[in-house]
């Protein structure tokens, strides 16, 4: 079980115009698709705790108040194969209740079912970081899994 968690169970992908974003406990994915060809030299990207704007060849892309707080100096942004910009930002707060139900704050939101399968996802993760002997990836979870699922902290050994 060597390989990171979202590599062994997927990712719950939340499609916008421009691409897609996803998350994990710890951080926030966002895939934006540049036209071929783009270089570094012809991208703006400012990550800062609560705000993100990027631009690409003076075409602002995505611009607003993120939909909660992240740590700004480790959010990173990488133009790969000349056509995709990849953005990473580290959540300030990373329990599974905090499943982000949007990208920006009233903007690209998740459908409620993929909303519901990204809350499913991050209660998985949570158990599998709370239990690294098991293996997560591919649990189906029924039941109370909003807010990170149930609390078994308070459970006797």
């Amino acid at each position: 079980m060597s390989a990171p968690f979202e590599e062994r169970s997927g990712v719950v992908p939340c499609a916008t115009p421009w691409g897609c974003w996803y998350q994990t406990l710890e951080e926030v994915f966002i895939e934006v698709q540049v036209p071929p060809g783009t270089r570094a030299k012809d991208v703006r990207c400012c990550l800062q705790s609560q705000r993100l704007a990027l631009s690409v060849q003076g075409q602002d892309v995505l611009q607003g108040k993120l939909f909660d707080s992240t740590i700004a100096d480790e959010g990173t942004w990488t133009l790969e194969d000349r056509k995709l910009i990849r953005i990473i930002l580290t959540k300030t707060n990373r329990d599974a209740g905090n499943c982000w139900a949007s990208l920006l704050e009233n903007e690209y939101a998740a459908d409620p079912w993929v909303q519901d399968q990204m809350q499913r996802k991050l209660t998985l993760e949570r158990f599998q970081k709370e239990n690294p002997g098991f293996d997560f990836s591919g649990a189906e979870i029924s039941g109370n899994y909003s807010k990170g699922g149930p609390d078994f902290s308070s459970l006797e050994n």
